[in-house]
């Protein structure tokens, strides 16, 4: 699927899901954003030494931070609420094989995080543009389009430093498993007024 490589386009239809509870999509997708801006910080947290890696994920985490205020206005004009933080499967599930995975050095494990973060952008990438092309809401159909190409530098950020600090790590044969086992469970997903719902 061009340039973002996933195996699985999201169908259409979920979009008519979608729309039948605006509340829950937003609410999901600011707590998608905190998550995100929580990631880019926890690879600081455990890479400091790379002065490079920590600049770019500064400028990501903050990046992040303003979608969540992005998205946490547009609830506050609609007179919707802002709900608990959902709990995100498909997430897990990509957390899981990450850990799984996460056994060699510390530039494995760099690599690892990096890879599964690219994962998330570009499924979330994927799914805002099924979303801006789809809902007949437009002030959120044209949000949608804005965001996804955000979303798009953040994965191709998270896939260059994947292979600028992969050393003797054959990351392209890995991101291939990545994409392969994404493929795998993304079918389950798709369902829900969820961003990977």
């Amino acid at each position: 699927m061009g340039v973002l490589r996933l195996e699985l386009p999201t169908d259409p239809r979920w979009v008519n899901i979608v729309e039948k509870n605006i509340e829950e999509i937003l609410t999901d997708h600011a707590w998608c954003e905190q998550k995100a801006a929580t990631n880019a910080i926890t690879i600081i947290t455990n890479n400091s030494e790379h002065e490079d890696l920590v600049t770019d994920m500064l400028a990501l985490a903050k990046e992040e931070i303003d979608h969540f205020e992005m998205v946490h206005e547009i609830i506050k004009k609609r007179g919707l609420k802002l709900g608990r933080e959902r709990k995100d499967e498909y997430v897990n599930e990509l957390a899981q094989y990450m850990k799984r995975s996460n056994t060699g050095s510390r530039v494995s494990r760099l690599v690892e995080r990096l890879l599964f973060s690219a994962m998330i952008e570009a499924r979330s990438c994927e799914r805002f543009k099924v979303l801006s092309e789809n809902i007949k809401d437009e002030e959120l159909s044209k949000f949608y389009r804005e965001l996804m190409e955000s979303e798009a530098g953040h994965y191709t950020t998270f896939i260059t430093y994947a292979r600028k600090y992969g050393q003797g790590i054959d990351v392209e044969k890995r991101w291939r498993e990545w994409l392969a086992f994404e493929a795998e469970i993304i079918g389950k997903y798709g369902k829900k007024e969820t961003v990977h719902g």
